[in-house]
């Protein structure tokens, strides 16, 4: 019994060393491993990133990053300041969805993505506060929002992820990268007042996947199904912005009014600090 228990143990033994001998001759042949397939894997032309996700990433990077610059303008930071909430507030919702998703960070291997978030604190310092006041701005960030959630959530169905977890990836590339930038400098969330926000990114995420998922079946490329859920996350955003729509919020009667009351609020601190930012003649 045990003569024959070390024989097993030895061709255990040898049949590993087989294996491991194999492999290393399967990497230095350069010949890539199999890799597990994953059946809800969306296909994109052998793409992650087609030409019209990669317009929408920089588009969203840039609007967040002018927001992440601005806000450092109404606090009348440095250059260095502005330029770090420019990146921080560019990237951070797609950092957060490519280590979930365990895809390489993406801005770390595209030098274009601090250009472009550089280029957006360039502007910001040479242009006066009182441009990124009143909903103005608002409309862009919500394009980006938008932008960003279509992206996330392709991306996320492209890595293999499941149709729901893919739309809540769309969810946290467009709405983390605020909540940093509000949470940095220490003002208060837009996710934290009743007006649609992170319902509009919501709709955009969901559009996308579900259209992604159905693709196929209607014969209908992914780039009507972007360009639908691009369209529907920023009309819901900018419609919220414009006539106060909100949900309703714990223990308040309609939201409407209490919309109107927190932008009211938050426009009036907004003015007071762009009076204090103006340099004093």
């Amino acid at each position: 019994m045990g003569a024959g228990n070390g024989d097993k143990t030895s061709h255990a033994l040898l049949s590993e060393a087989a294996k491991s001998q194999g492999l290393v001759r399967v990497l230095s042949a350069g010949a890539p491993l199999p890799q597990r397939k994953n059946k809800s894997a969306h296909p994109m032309n052998g793409e992650v990133l087609t030409p019209i996700l990669d317009l929408l990433d920089l588009f969203g990077i840039a609007i967040f990053a002018l927001s992440g610059a601005a806000i450092a303008a109404k606090e009348r930071q440095t250059f260095v300041t502005m330029g770090f909430f420019a990146l921080v507030t560019g990237v951070g919702g797609g950092t957060i969805r490519d280590l979930l998703i365990d895809a390489p960070v993406f801005w770390i291997t595209d030098p274009r993505v601090p250009a472009v978030c550089l280029a957006c604190a360039v502007f910001a310092w040479f242009t006066p506060v009182r441009l990124w006041q009143g909903k103005a701005f608002d409309i862009g960030d919500a394009a980006g929002l938008a932008a960003y959630a279509v992206l996330g959530s392709a991306k996320a169905m492209a890595y293999g992820v499941p149709p729901i977890p893919a739309a809540l990836m769309g969810v946290i590339t467009g709405c983390v990268g605020g909540i940093i930038r509000d949470v940095v400098a220490g003002r208060p969330s837009i996710i934290m007042q009743p007006e649609l926000y992170v319902t509009a990114a919501a709709l955009s995420a969901s559009i996308t996947v579900i259209g992604m998922t159905l693709s196929a079946s209607l014969s209908l490329s992914d780039g009507w199904v972007w360009g639908l859920a691009f369209i529907a996350g920023f009309a819901l955003r900018a419609a919220a912005i414009q006539f106060g729509w909100g949900l309703p919020s714990y223990g308040r009667g309609a939201a409407p009014d209490s919309v109107e009351e927190d932008r009211a609020r938050a426009e009036a601190i907004e003015a007071i600090e762009a009076e204090d930012a103006e340099p004093k003649t």
